[in-house]
């Protein structure tokens, strides 16, 4: 990509690639998610008081597999969600609940549907401050896909956990681009790679977004940039 494109061209640049690849992200995120509080990972923490939630949450997560197309079995699994998180709304599995019914409601296109499901546990009091900073991600994720930009920023300001300010600053600079703001992109991208490259994380996917804003990055870990960058000499 030329580094003399416009900030018009580098916006429809990012847009396009968000626009192929954006859903399958946050699916593969959301499927993440769910995997990492999954039931292998409730039995390793021993939660024996909560087994029978846990064992709700599981069956939640086996019924989910197979409501696609099925309005009514949807209906019915928001039910069971919804009554697990009443049982113990301030528990590590009422969340886990909500991560299954948002994951739903994305693979539909229904992101109103995905906020609201999380934000029935935005508010939890689980003793696990970063699943709860997890919920406030997902939900400014939700709000960016419905182009709800300063509700999402709002959301974002809300992620201070440390260990969460990359991915935070990396979804405030996708916010930003929605809103032809390239300039707070490129500093909220920018400022998301310096973390990156400090933990050494993976990072090609944020070196793409850069670039397509105009920055480029040198990576200290590989030879060359992801992308082939031709300068513009005339």
């Amino acid at each position: 990509m030329s580094a003399s494109l416009s900030e018009e061209e580098q916006l429809e640049s990012l847009k396009s690639f968000t626009k192929k690849y954006g859903s399958a992200m946050i699916s593969g995120i959301l499927i993440a998610l769910i995997a990492f509080f999954g039931w292998e990972y409730w039995q390793k923490k021993n939660l024996a008081e909560s087994q029978m939630q846990t064992a709700k949450v599981q069956q939640l997560m086996d019924d989910a597999r197979s409501v696609q197309g099925n309005p009514n079995a949807i209906t019915d699994l928001t039910e069971a969600a919804d009554k697990i998180v009443k049982d113990n709304p301030d528990s590590a599995q009422a969340i886990q609940t909500q991560f299954v019914m948002a994951k739903l409601a994305y693979d539909n296109g229904d992101y109103a549907a995905a906020e609201k499901a999380l934000k029935k546990v935005e508010n939890s009091k689980v003793k696990d401050e970063g699943l709860t900073q997890v919920v406030k991600l997902r939900v400014a994720y939700a709000q960016l896909a419905q182009n709800k930009f300063d509700d999402a920023l709002k959301t974002l300001a809300l992620v201070t956990d440390p260990a969460f300010k990359a991915t935070a600053d990396e979804v405030r600079g996708d916010v930003y681009v929605a809103k032809n703001d390239v300039e707070n992109a490129k500093k909220a991208y920018q400022s998301a790679w310096d973390a990156l490259v400090e933990r050494k994380q993976e990072r090609q996917i944020l070196q793409i977004k850069l670039e397509s804003v105009g920055v480029l990055v040198d990576d200290p870990e590989i030879e060359r940039p992801i992308l082939e960058t031709q300068v513009d000499e005339s």
